[in-house]
């Protein structure tokens, strides 16, 4: 007689932050978020597209807790939230490496503890050996660079990302993508993706949003397959483009 072990119980995945039926009206009246429901768990990376003005840098002040919703529920599990701009927002007058510790400054961190987490966060991102730049000194790529770096200082269970790569070059806005990845892949936080970028979107997400003109909702939701980390290739595979596809008809639709 031979004896069978039981199945392995499903992988529980918290959720990071969670929206349910949000609305926000600012003050002056503007109606910027309908009926949002959304969900970002941990070890997931969802990327949200929508035509400008729809509320997807919302969705992210929001999540960080800088602004508050109108109506409906908001919940975020993440103690611990690295957010990532379009700009780099260095300081000038500080050498790449203390830009990098700056979080974990303001949060306390002492000194040696804070050099040298802001050196490892500077080796994930590839900026081994420029600690003692400035920023005017440094590329638009290589000073995201730091710019995600500062914010892994702090060992984000969620990392809220602002088109963080529109400004720069396509061939530079690639490379940074794929570096991502494999930070992701490494790191698996949970991410939360916005861009105007269809391609980039499928590129980096386990999940693609796609929302409506304003008032913004989710309107459509692609999975996406490709395990991580994900080369340059993928990008000409046949599957990749036949659901970025998919998603740009459905940004196409939402906007019309």
């Amino acid at each position: 007689m031979t004896s069978t072990s039981p199945p392995t119980p499903p992988v529980t995945r918290h959720p990071m932050v969670g929206f349910e039926h949000v609305d926000l009206r600012f003050p002056n009246g503007t109606h910027a978020l309908h009926d949002v429901s959304l969900q970002v768990r941990e070890g997931e990376f969802v990327s949200v597209v929508g035509p400008s003005g729809c509320g997807k840098s919302t969705l992210l002040r929001l999540a960080a807790g800088l602004e508050s919703i109108t109506d409906g529920y908001l919940q975020c599990g993440a103690d611990r939230i690295g957010y990532v701009f379009q700009d780099a927002t260095l300081l000038p007058w500080r050498t790449v490496e203390d830009n990098a510790a700056l979080l974990a400054e303001l949060d306390g961190v002492g000194k040696r503890e804070r050099r040298g987490r802001a050196a490892e966060a500077l080796s994930l991102v590839g900026l081994d050996g420029f600690g003692k730049h400035l920023p005017h000194m440094l590329s638009g790529g290589m000073r995201m660079r730091v710019s995600l770096a500062r914010s892994l200082t702090v060992d984000p269970q969620l990392f809220l990302f602002d088109e963080p790569f529109a400004a720069l070059d396509e061939i530079t806005r690639q490379r940074l993508g794929q570096e991502l990845t494999e930070l992701f892949s490494r790191k698996t936080f949970a991410g939360l993706f916005i861009t105007h970028s269809v391609s980039e979107a499928v590129y980096l997400s386990s999940r693609v949003l796609v929302m409506s003109g304003r008032p913004g909702t989710i309107v459509d939701e692609f999975e996406v397959p490709f395990d991580y980390p994900r080369t340059p290739d993928l990008r000409f595979d046949r599957s990749f483009t036949d659901l970025t596809e998919r998603v740009s008809v459905a940004l196409r639709e939402a906007h019309s």
